[in-house]
């Protein structure tokens, strides 16, 4: 079986997240998103368990994919999950760099390799951090993100 982690901080998971997934999961037997607090990014806006359920919630149609939180290196995770490569979506060209940068440090110290899925174009500009921004301030992002964020975001800002 052949098994792929897709990890991230998902805050909120959008439509781009979700179309990697998607991809992922016809490429791969099973597919683990792992949903992670980077302290780079400052406070999240959702809790753990909201990113969890919201990921579950917009992946349920999709029969081979699992949901998990961490909080270590994305390498042990990929260990403990039994992952044989690491995916990433990249929307631009400087995500590319970041990543690939990312992607040989893992592969340097757990030989795990990581699949670059670009997003669609209809996709490309949507990022969690404009989203919790428009969200904030009104503006509406339901066309950018699956309806268990749509929810919960009119939860958080009312």
């Amino acid at each position: 079986m052949r098994t792929v982690l897709y990890p991230g901080t998902f805050d909120p998971i959008h439509n781009g997240h979700l179309e990697i997934i998607e991809t992922a999961s016809r490429l791969f037997d099973k597919v683990t998103v792992a949903a992670m607090r980077n302290p780079q990014k400052g406070e999240p806006l959702f809790s753990f368990e909201d990113r969890r359920a919201m990921i579950e919630e917009s992946t349920s149609h999709l029969d081979n994919v699992e949901v998990v939180q961490f909080s270590s290196l994305v390498v042990d995770l990929a260990r403990e999950v039994g992952a044989d490569v690491i995916v990433k979506g990249l929307r631009a060209v400087s995500d590319f760099e970041s990543e690939m940068h990312q992607a040989h440090m893992n592969r340097k110290i757990s030989g795990l390799e990581t699949l670059f899925i670009p997003s669609a174009t209809e996709h490309s500009f949507v990022a969690s951090k404009l989203l919790r921004e428009i969200a904030r301030f009104g503006g509406n992002v339901n066309e950018m993100v699956p309806d268990a964020v749509v929810k919960r975001l009119a939860e958080k800002f009312g």
